[in-house]
């Protein structure tokens, strides 16, 4: 039987809730279509700095590099530790370390999910830059607390990183309906942005099935909320594309249906796959987590894995679930019980 290893980071609030439930689901499915899927636990989390000081231990890279995936709940205890301080000890590391420069985020109404829009039709991919742009973390603060303090933060485009997000959105949107949004702002920011846009003209020319629009970020905004129908691939820098993906987890329903997945192309790390709302300390612990995110991200996986059947049947049993009405209203399902409707579901 093949066994794939797997590090669980359950982490803060609801994210050990929905880690639960994601799993129970992707065993099932595991065991129906004869693969193991071995689990190892971490509990590098905002409780784990409190008590250590750290995010994650000085080895935790290393740790992780010999896993088949990465599965994540959810990072992020403001009150008790600054969001700048949780982010940048645990999530980034690791996206920059194994080179998961392609984040991708799924948008489109499951069946029994009503949005906020008219339109309903619509499948949106988005990728986003993942390990570099407006998030490389280059900057600084001088004379702090003074009235001459000044606050600096460097955006990094490099023309590895930028080819290499645009040409795996060309090759996502030809796997697809051919269409490519390239998103910039580069009637305003005049180096990193017209860089982009360069970039997209020239390699548009390897990919003459592929139709590519350019979009300034403001107006591909309000296309995703006036007509997202028209929408295929979207590709976006580190920060256009982290807004953006709000955006589509706003028409889609919710942040409770917004799944991803931090993706390392070329396979030389491991990928993680993390739902995208937060640890939601406000409900967390009470039980009422929307655990499809969560359940989405992990069919992601399997796909990632090769597990392309098992995946096809954990999405199918998603949206059983939810044309069933369960899932689909905020707060009325418990948890346990959109699992126990999405593990029936696959049996």
């Amino acid at each position: 039987m093949k066994s794939y290893s797997i590090a669980l980071i359950p982490g803060d609030g609801i994210g050990r809730d929905v880690t639960a439930a994601a799993w129970s689901v992707l065993q099932t499915a595991a065991n129906h279509a004869g693969f193991a899927l071995a689990e190892t636990e971490f509990p590098w989390s905002c409780k784990f700095y409190k008590d250590t000081g750290r995010m994650m231990p000085d080895n935790g890279i290393e740790t992780l590099r010999g896993f088949d995936a990465i599965l994540l709940g959810a990072v992020g205890w403001p009150v008790e530790v600054p969001d700048s301080v949780s982010l940048h000890g645990l999530l980034l590391p690791i996206r920059k370390a194994f080179v998961q420069y392609a984040n991708i985020r799924p948008h489109r109404l499951l069946p029994g999910v009503t949005g906020p829009l008219r339109a309903e039709s619509f499948d949106i991919l988005c990728i986003r830059e993942n390990t570099e742009g407006e998030y490389s973390g280059a900057g600084g603060r001088v004379h702090q607390g003074t009235l001459d303090e000044v606050a600096v933060e460097t955006s990094i485009f490099t023309r590895a990183g930028v080819e290499r997000i645009l040409r795996f959105g060309f090759e996502q949107a030809r796997a697809r309906h051919g269409r490519l949004a390239s998103v910039t702002k580069s009637n305003a920011q005049k180096y990193s942005m017209v860089f982009w846009d360069e970039i997209t003209r020239k390699l548009a020319a390897d990919y003459p099935d592929v139709t590519v629009t350019r979009y300034h970020v403001d107006a591909l905004a309000a296309r995703m909320i006036m007509a997202p129908e028209t929408l295929d691939v979207v590709v976006a820098s580190n920060l256009f594309g982290d807004i953006l993906t709000d955006i589509g987890a706003a028409i889609q329903g919710g942040l409770g249906y917004a799944a991803s997945a931090n993706i390392n192309p070329d396979r030389s790390a491991p990928s993680m796959f993390e739902p995208v709302h937060g640890s939601a300390p406000d409900i967390a612990h009470l039980g009422i987590a929307n655990p499809i995110a969560t359940i989405w991200s992990g069919a992601m996986m399997l796909e990632h894995l090769g597990e392309t059947a098992a995946a096809g049947r954990v999405m199918k049993a998603i949206e059983a679930t939810t044309a069933r009405g369960i899932g689909t209203i905020p707060g009325k399902d418990r948890t346990e019980t959109i699992t126990a409707a999405v593990n029936a579901a696959l049996t």
